[in-house]
């Protein structure tokens, strides 16, 4: 005789599998890598020292 299945397990792994499919796809649609962030805070960063540098006090 078998042993019984535990259906959850199935059903839990299935849509976990479901989740990180999309996850995934959401992260190549609408995501940013780690790079383009970090280049994108360092411009940002360097923009905003040399708007400060050409301010004038009145």
């Amino acid at each position: 005789m078998k042993k019984p299945t535990n259906l959850n397990k199935f059903r839990k792994t299935k849509i976990r599998l479901e989740k990180t499919k999309r996850g995934n796809a959401n992260s190549i649609k609408f995501g940013q890598t780690k790079v383009d962030k970090q280049a994108n805070i360092g411009q940002n960063t360097s923009q905003e020292r040399r708007l400060d540098q050409l301010k004038r006090e009145p």
